[in-house]
């Protein structure tokens, strides 16, 4: 075999440059197996250099059907990364992974992809071959007895990647075509809504911390006496409590009616939200 053809059979086996895989050539005196090796231990170090950088585009991919449905966050450092196609095919594999290990981040860490190599590898690869940090993020799988999931994506690059995906599960004894519309439009809701919980008692404690510390601030050079603060404080976040729960959300589709009141129109017994996860990228 020549030179230049094991050049070329070492880049198709590594996804490495021409550079590098002449230099791994000429440095395993010829030996393809030693010189990929060289080009992993580099592919290594490039890209624990590499991790240091953030990480706030990429990509939001969803798998899975009606009963069993997972969301997955693949971020890398600019857009224009985030619409190659080594990367948009890395991930699509990454989110059916994900669906078969229901998130579980050890099990899809070690988890052997088509090539044969583990996720771990791969990513590590993929960081040296496109040059950019590459973490794979926040992931998540709905599967609820008696409940029907449904999802949304916002601004879909490639089949089920996107930047923004909604999954929503709806715990109900019942199908039909009113559930499913419903379904659809809600996933929707979130998309644009972006609530923080179901209920306000279910915001976590940090963020309603926060948000009273926000307001205090505003407030505190405000010239009005601490009573009067006081009530204006317990007004404010219970409208920041409300406008961010889903349940008690202006419907985005008819803005005079509440999430809850939809929910009551359908008059479907045992009908309720289960869970749901919103996803967008660069938050």
């Amino acid at each position: 075999m020549s030179d230049i053809d094991k050049v070329k059979q070492l880049r198709q086996s590594t996804g490495a440059g021409f550079k590098d895989c002449n230099a791994a050539l000429k440095e395993s005196k010829g030996d393809l197996e030693k010189a990929a090796e060289i080009l992993r231990v580099k592919g290594i170090a490039k890209a624990s250099k590499k991790m240091s950088r953030d990480a706030k585009e990429g990509v939001v991919v969803i798998s899975g059907d009606t009963n069993k449905t997972s969301i997955i966050e693949i971020n890398c450092e600019t857009d224009f990364v985030a619409k190659n196609n080594d990367f948009i095919t890395f991930a699509k594999e990454i989110g059916k992974i994900n669906y078969t290990c229901s998130s579980d981040t050890e099990k899809l860490n070690k988890s052997k992809m088509s090539n044969n190599k583990t996720v771990e590898e791969n990513l590590v690869g993929l960081i040296a071959k496109i040059g950019e940090k590459i973490t794979i993020g926040k992931s998540i799988t709905l599967e609820n007895s008696n409940a029907q999931n449904y999802f949304y994506q916002h601004s879909v690059i490639s089949d089920n990647v996107s930047k923004l995906g909604v999954i929503v599960s709806l715990e109900t004894n019942e199908k039909n075509d009113q559930i499913n519309t419903f379904g659809k439009h809600l996933s929707m809701h979130i998309a644009a809504s972006n609530p923080l919980a179901l209920k306000p008692e279910n915001i976590k404690k940090e963020i309603l911390d926060k948000e009273e510390q926000l307001i205090s601030e505003e407030l505190k050079n405000s010239g009005k006496t601490d009573e009067i603060v006081k009530k204006i404080s317990i007004g404010k976040i219970n409208k920041f409590k409300e406008e961010n729960s889903l349940l008690s959300q202006s419907w985005v589709m008819e803005p005079k009616k509440k999430v809850s009141d939809m929910i009551n129109e359908l008059n479907i017994p045992n009908f309720k939200i289960k869970d749901f996860i919103r996803i967008k990228i660069g938050e």
